[in-house]
């Protein structure tokens, strides 16, 4: 380690809509908690951020509120989002280490706008980092995933976060084809409580969504149908209702954005050239982010793509860990470059 190295915090930060993860070199991931801010109403004074603040969602009193300050992978509430980092970033530094220089690199879905991408920079920076960084999440997530980007040959990797869903394919280090839609595990959330209020005329909650994909949501069909409890309000009556629902049910509800992010792998793959192409059928199709825990999601996709696929033992931390590490990894590719570029002069 270098002697400026001593004195620099590198972090690297998945900012999802739904979660924050946070890596710090040396340390692993240190921070993994929902991006959500509780606030006051008027003063916007800052009452719980991460997992307090979640447990708030749609129950507080009249003078707080909890928001989410991200939507669909892009910030919504620029200056909750800088509270939020700034919260994190306090909660894992000591005090007396704030004298070093912090390093960030941002996991971003590269469909977002230029002035999306400079929101971010500027909430990050005032946050207190001293450099910021964005990296595109495909990017960061086959690092994280230990794929070898530099390598001469063709590797897809499907992320699927809260708001976004982004398709790479990535050779020697860079990204030959690139889709990146702001599908992701909210849309499935939302499809659920559509379904509940349309089928059922029950009212229920995004959480009591997410439990229910969560514990027996499904993109394929199983051995087993799991059944689960819903508790909401009837949109008739306006009583409080309960009803059973089963897994078929959860899975023909989740079926417009899982064909959407289906057909976006099928779109991707249509565009790789065909050397890359064969390598991809050899390795096969890597999925990480947290949408690609729905059960059966893997075993639809390579149904419907003839490709075999892989989930990655850890998709919820890949983007953070692979932002983290690109550090070493392109300061590693940089050295190796100034080799080549010598022999060219």
């Amino acid at each position: 380690m270098g002697f400026f190295e001593k004195f620099t915090t590198d972090i690297g930060i998945d900012l999802g809509t739904c979660n924050t993860l946070i890596y710090v070199r040396d340390k692993g991931i240190v921070i993994d908690e929902p991006s959500v801010v509780a606030v006051e109403k008027g003063t916007k004074r800052i009452v719980a951020v991460g997992s307090e603040a979640k447990r708030m969602l749609d129950k507080t009193p009249g003078n707080i509120i909890a928001i989410r300050p991200l939507a669909d992978g892009v910030i919504a509430d620029i200056d909750s989002t800088e509270k939020m980092i700034k919260y994190f970033i306090q909660k894992i530094i000591p005090r007396h280490q704030m004298f070093k220089s912090i390093r960030m690199k941002i996991g971003i879905p590269s469909c977002v706008t230029d002035v999306e991408r400079r929101a971010l920079i500027e909430a990050a920076l005032k946050s207190g980092a001293k450099e910021v960084e964005v990296i595109a999440e495909s990017l960061a997530a086959a690092i994280g995933a230990k794929i070898p980007i530099y390598e001469p040959a063709g590797h897809m990797i499907c992320d699927i976060g809260g708001g976004t869903t982004e398709v790479s394919v990535i050779s020697l280090g860079g990204m030959v084809v690139t889709h990146s839609i702001r599908i992701g595990g909210d849309k499935f959330d939302e499809a659920i409580v559509k379904h509940a209020r349309t089928v059922h005329n029950l009212i229920i909650g995004r959480p009591a969504a997410e439990r229910l994909k969560i514990q027996i949501g499904n993109a394929a069909p199983e051995k087993t149908i799991e059944k689960m409890e819903l508790k909401g309000t009837d949109t008739i009556t306006g009583l409080p209702k309960r009803l059973e629902i089963d897994s078929v049910e959860v899975r023909e509800a989740l079926k417009d954005p899982i064909n959407k992010i289906v057909e976006e792998i099928k779109s991707v793959l249509s565009q790789t050239p065909p050397e890359l192409a064969a390598d991809i059928i050899e390795r096969g199709i890597v999925m990480s982010g947290g949408g690609s825990m729905l059960r059966e999601f893997p075993t639809l996709i390579s149904k419907e793509t003839g490709v075999p696929v892989i989930l990655v033992e850890k998709p919820l931390e890949c983007v953070a860990l692979g932002a983290g590490e690109a550090f070493s990894l392109f300061r590693n590719m940089n050295s190796e470059r100034s080799v080549y570029d010598s022999l060219n002069e």
